[in-house]
């Protein structure tokens, strides 16, 4: 008796296991120009039908560029003369997956698209495969979540030091990470950094030069930033990778695909949620739609909040593990102090750095690895002294004097949304 209950014991642990999918571990993948998996059956048979198709592009500044994106674009219009092609831009230059997944829906999803090319091979370069794994993850499944016929396609770009991975067959690490997912969830991809080696091997092109060689492709003049005739190789290999799913694409209902996770501790929770007025004390006023940073920045970041007075405060509250500020970074930013649950942070944040000759789009990590299932406080409060502005001193002419100007003073605080794992808790 004893020994059929084990055996019972075993099967049912058995039958339980099978439904619990093992936590993935990394491991490099064999790099392919395309590899088609489930294919674009949806969304080329609406182009084959000469339908409105939105295509939407996700990444950081390769696809931001005037390149590939805008190319592949008026790829599609001539290559499908009978559909309409709307392209949404949904790239920013400097980011990765981290912030794409709670970006997405403001971005992209809410322009309701049909494709979704994903490009971030090169800005997640230093992440974990771990932590691109919850990052992409989150994007297929929200994508998928809003509407299952959207298709989407991994692109992978290229940089200086990816060579020696592509040389020896294998994808660098952020594209195996991303490849790995990919075979799970059956998306299909496109290695326009294979192409790149390819032709760097055959003594076609140049990586990197600050002047074009005679005879070969002047790829870039940084290793990282397409010229045109880059963007032109990045094109030319999606454009047949396109044509080969097309040989034998089938629509596909990718609802079916989420009922199994690839890692048990995913980001589709992410989100973007709009700071409001209620959230806010001091000096905080909301930016007019003529100020220039306002102009420069609204279209990605919605309404941005600005503080000038030490001791203004943006307080709330949120059920989830992580909670982020979308902000931004810039010569005249000050420093906060951040409270979580009521205990204050050891030493100030600055909202500046070593490229604050201009500002930029980032992000503030205000909690993390808290009780997801508790609600938590946050409060950011304006700091009285400003950062040190030393660290930019290496990119002026004249340091000494240029740091003393009105440009570089300042406690200036500026964010408009909360990026929160979770959910926001009145």
């Amino acid at each position: 008796m004893k020994s059929v209950f084990a055996t019972l014991a075993l099967l049912l642990v058995s039958a339980f296991s099978a439904h619990v999918a093992a936590e993935p571990t990394y491991q490099a993948v064999a790099a392919e120009l395309v590899k088609p998996r489930d294919g674009l059956g949806n969304v080329l048979a609406k182009l084959e039908a000469g339908e409105t198709v939105r295509v939407a592009y996700l990444g950081g500044s390769i696809t931001a560029a005037n390149g590939w994106r805008v190319k592949t674009t008026a790829w599609l219009k001539q290559k499908y003369p009978d559909a309409t092609i709307e392209e949404i831009h949904a790239a920013i230059g400097g980011t990765g997956s981290d912030l794409g997944v709670f970006r997405l829906e403001r971005d992209a999803l809410r322009h309701r698209p049909d494709l979704l090319f994903v490009e971030f091979a090169v800005n997640d370069g230093g992440a974990q495969p771990d932590r691109i794994w919850k990052a992409m993850e989150g994007i297929v499944r929200q994508t998928w979540a809003t509407n299952p016929e959207t298709d989407i396609c991994f692109v992978y770009t290229f940089r200086v030091n990816y060579e020696e991975d592509l040389r020896q067959g294998k994808c660098p690490r952020a594209a195996s990470s991303m490849e790995m997912l990919a075979d799970h969830y059956g998306i299909p991809s496109v290695n326009f950094a294979k192409k790149i080696v390819e032709l760097e091997a055959d003594q076609k092109l140049t990586f990197k030069s600050d002047q074009p060689e005679e005879g070969k492709i002047h790829f870039s003049k940084d290793g990282v930033h397409p010229l045109d005739a880059g963007h032109e190789i990045y094109t030319e290999v999606l454009a047949g990778a396109i044509e080969q799913m097309a040989a034998d694409a089938q629509p596909v209902d990718h609802a079916a695909k989420l009922k199994n996770t690839f890692v048990k501790d995913h980001w589709q929770a992410a989100k973007m949620v709009p700071i409001n007025s209620d959230m806010l004390s001091g000096n905080w006023k909301a930016l007019p739609d003529d100020a220039q940073l306002q102009k420069s920045f609204g279209k990605r970041m919605g309404q941005i909040y600005e503080a000038t007075e030490p001791g203004s405060k943006l307080t709330f509250r949120f059920r989830g593990s992580t909670a982020k500020l979308y902000d931004l970074l810039g010569p005249d930013g000050g420093q906060v102090i951040i409270s979580v649950d009521g205990k204050p942070g050891t030493k100030p944040v600055p909202r500046f750095d070593s490229y604050c000759t201009y500002h930029r789009i980032a992000t503030l990590s205000v909690a993390g690895n808290v009780d997801p299932e508790e609600v938590h406080e946050v409060t950011i409060e304006i700091h009285p002294e400003q950062p040190d502005r030393q660290p930019v001193a290496f990119r002026l002419k004249n340091p000494e004097e240029e740091l003393k100007a009105p440009k570089y003073q300042g406690t200036k605080v500026r964010t408009s949304q909360i990026l929160v794992l979770g959910d926001i808790v009145p």
